[in-house]
């Protein structure tokens, strides 16, 4: 009597398949948040010393929810938009305190939009890090 030969279990080919795509998501990844580096001979202008201003045509909010437009406060974003020239009010620019709760400024881009601004932008600090 011959024995039965087993057959040999198959290796499953999808674990090397799925080595190569992770190892391709990693070189991606990699790859895509790696910068060019700066001129060696390029000085960066230093901002320590800058006084820091709001652009002139910005609704300024501080962390306690007040209201600042051209140095005077405001009660109300009505009151803000009417204080606007007329070519300014598609474009309202809103200058958030860090501290501002979020769902504060949501609700305040909800009233400029409701007052007549077809475009909100935030304006914040940028780093270069």
């Amino acid at each position: 009597m011959r024995p039965i030969a087993k057959a040999k279990p198959q290796r499953e080919p999808t674990i090397a398949l799925i080595n190569i795509v992770f190892l391709m998501l990693v070189f991606f990844m990699v790859a895509g948040t790696l910068s060019q580096p700066l001129d060696s001979d390029l000085n960066l202008v230093e901002t320590r010393e800058l006084e820091g201003r709001a652009p002139p045509n910005a609704l300024v909010v501080h962390a306690d929810g007040r209201m600042t437009y051209a140095g005077q406060d405001r009660a109300s974003v009505a009151e803000f938009i009417d204080a606007l020239p007329e070519e300014e009010r598609d474009t309202v620019r809103l200058l958030p305190d860090r501290a501002l709760p979020a769902r504060r400024l949501v609700e305040l881009t909800r009233e400029l939009r409701g007052a007549g601004a077809e475009r909100v932008m935030l304006v914040t600090e940028r780093a270069l890090q």
